[in-house]
């Protein structure tokens, strides 16, 4: 609940005004400008205090990403820019131009170009000289403060509000970032769409004596050539004894025929990413053991996935109803180690997370899943001995009834995988 809307009907809201803003110009990265406004409009419902967020510095631009909650409320992907917010206002404040870092970088936008409320969707945009000025006069009759915890920038300016109490920026935004706009997952499914070729074209490219990093480079290169800019974390390509390792990603070892490869590679489009994984045979062609660890991790997450629906938690592994209770007692009941022991204590993480602006979004498991929610499901198997990992992940829109698998278009029945792997 933000403020006093219920959630039902604060869903519907967004939904049916995310449909809309569809049909709107895009700004920034494919999210309609009003959009953006919306969003600060339902956060200052709820907002008691000042609300102050900064843009990442630009230590290095030729790699910069914008800080996800900054840009989850503005669309602004320049550095130095500040939001300030409280019920009734808000403001953007950019840094001046700077001539030499223009023949670097490119030009930006000023405060006083005479077309900033079009490159902004503000109406007061100020320079980034008045942050402190501004600051000072919002504080009044407000005793709460919401900056980001740990931002030296932010922690400067807390010094000018010492008897103001904190409040928690990352739960004020992140419960907005819970639920996904139909816009955001118009991106994401995006991501996933090109995610899902680029496994399909890692697929047809593997073959033993190939390193991991030419499948990575397979991988990368197809999202890339597909629209996406960025891959949404460090692609990991893991064979034989890598694939019991979570996340390696030096990829660097070389595949040996007989061996699995765990495939978590993902993309980032328009800041959005996707999360996917997939467990294939080297040469196409699963062993006995290796089939048997497959079909139940595959067993697990269907069983986690069938249960998928508003109302129902993530949890915790020894939770019972959860769903990483469901997934984990599968894979506790199905098959035996070498030793003749249960597989449970090799099934090493978690089993889902949030998905959106951060390959890890905002929202903790603890909390009952929402229509309009993305998060993964991943379950796995890791056996050292055996040489042997296996981690099957997708990305998953919960809806009203039920979910939808975004990732949907990759197979991952082995009878499908043996008949694509290196065809």
């Amino acid at each position: 609940m933000v403020g006093n809307l219920p959630h039902g009907i604060l869903f519907c809201m967004r939904m049916v005004l995310g449909f809309l803003l569809l049909l709107a110009p895009v700004f920034a990265d494919g999210i309609p400008r009003e959009e953006y406004q919306a969003r600060r409009a339902l956060l200052r419902k709820s907002l008691d205090g000042v609300l102050v967020l900064f843009a990442r510095a630009d230590d290095d631009l030729r790699d910069y990403i914008q800080e996800p909650n900054f840009l989850y409320l503005t669309g602004w992907r320049d550095p130095g820019a500040v939001l300030m917010m409280t019920a009734n206002e808000e403001i953007l404040f950019l840094p001046p131009r700077s001539k030499t870092a223009e023949i670097f970088y490119g030009r930006v936008t000023d405060p006083n170009d005479a077309d900033v409320f079009e490159k902004t969707g503000f109406r007061a945009v100020l320079p980034r000289s008045a942050v402190e000025t501004a600051f000072l006069r919002l504080l009044e009759g407000t005793p709460k403060i919401y900056m980001e915890r740990g931002d030296p920038q932010a922690e400067k300016l807390k010094g000018l509000a010492p008897l103001h109490e904190e409040g928690n920026t990352t739960a004020l935004v992140g419960d907005l970032r819970e639920m996904k706009s139909p816009a955001e997952l118009v991106l994401i499914q995006k991501a996933s769409d090109a995610t899902v070729a680029a496994h399909l074209a890692a697929w047809k490219a593997m073959k033993a004596g190939k390193s991991e990093y030419e499948i990575a480079a397979v991988m990368t290169g197809t999202y890339f050539s597909m629209g996406c800019e960025r891959s949404a974390y460090a692609p990991i390509v893991g064979s034989g004894p890598n694939s019991v390792i979570l996340h390696y990603s030096a990829n660097k070892r070389r595949m040996d025929s007989g061996e699995v490869v765990v495939m978590d590679v993902g993309a980032e489009c328009s800041d959005y990413a996707t999360d996917v994984t997939r467990t294939v045979p080297v040469n196409g062609k699963f062993t006995a053991r290796q089939k048997e660890i497959y079909e139940i991790v595959l067993g697990a997450q269907k069983a986690a996935i069938a249960a998928i629906k508003p109302g129902v938690k993530v949890g915790r592994r020894d939770d019972k109803g959860t769903l990483y209770g469901i997934a984990f007692d599968y894979i506790n009941t199905h098959g035996k180690d070498s030793h003749g022991a249960a597989l449970g204590k090799y099934f090493t993480h978690g089993l889902s997370h949030h998905v959106g602006l951060d390959v890890h979004d905002p929202g903790p498991t603890s909390i009952e899943l929402k229509a309009g929610m993305v998060i993964t499901i991943e379950p796995g198997i890791y056996i050292p001995e055996e040489n042997l990992g296996v981690r099957i992940e997708d990305t998953i829109l919960v809806t009203e009834n039920g979910c939808k698998i975004l990732s949907g278009g990759l197979p991952k029945e082995v009878e499908e995988i043996e008949r694509l792997v290196g065809k």
